[in-house]
């Protein structure tokens, strides 16, 4: 039986191309197109390998793969991004992952990457293994510090205020009320000492919870 993979990539031409990529080894068992849907299929489907962009509406890659990994500890993750940024690179591995491949890349090195996933190795393009070193070494502490500031639900709700949502929308989105958006809204201002929704969002893109 071939492994089973669940692709998570919101561009439906990249989509295809990977697809014709990966089905002469695995099993691609669906394709989501935001980070929400990809929640719902791990959960429904159990993939073996979940190979997943980065930058993705609703919930982006790394805070899904979080919340995945919270139930499915088993299940082997794979970043395959556009971003060659080391931190990018280091945060999908502090979630769990065991690979993180550039789409550039794809052709030589993604089905590399799933064979080392599947045997419980990690595999980063080369082009960022060393950066990644030492950045992890550096500011790993520095990073998670950071993050903590907000809860699970907080960077869900500013990833959409980020794309442009309105409270209303979010609420219907995550199934809360349209006060519990603007609670959660107010209450990072506070939390991260910021006086606007522009720099609530400039924050989230500093600390990768939307790309700019």
């Amino acid at each position: 039986m071939k492994p089973r993979i669940l692709l998570a990539e919101d561009h439906r031409i990249v989509a295809e191309g990977l697809r014709s990529l990966l089905e002469p080894e695995f099993d691609l068992i669906g394709i989501v197109e935001d980070g929400r849907a990809l929640l719902a299929a791990a959960e429904k489907q159990k993939p073996d390998v979940i190979i997943s962009d980065i930058s993705m509406p609703l919930l982006n890659g790394i805070e899904a793969v979080r919340q995945i990994k919270k139930t499915d500890k088993a299940v082997k993750v794979i970043f395959l991004t556009m971003h060659p940024d080391v931190t990018y690179a280091v945060s999908a591995l502090e979630v769990g992952a065991l690979g993180y491949v550039l789409k550039h890349s794809a052709p030589s090195e993604l089905t590399l990457a799933v064979r080392a996933a599947l045997k419980g190795k990690t595999y980063v393009t080369p082009l960022l293994d060393g950066e990644i070193m030492l950045s992890r070494a550096k500011g790993s502490q520095e990073r998670r510090e950071e993050s903590s500031h907000l809860t699970k639900r907080q960077r869900e709700v500013l990833q959409l205020l980020a794309e442009g949502c309105l409270a209303k929308e979010i609420a219907s989105i995550l199934n809360i009320s349209t006060r519990t958006v603007e609670y959660h809204k107010y209450q990072m201002m506070k939390d991260v000492g910021m006086k606007t929704v522009a720099d609530l969002i400039r924050y989230a893109i500093k600390h990768k919870i939307v790309t700019d």
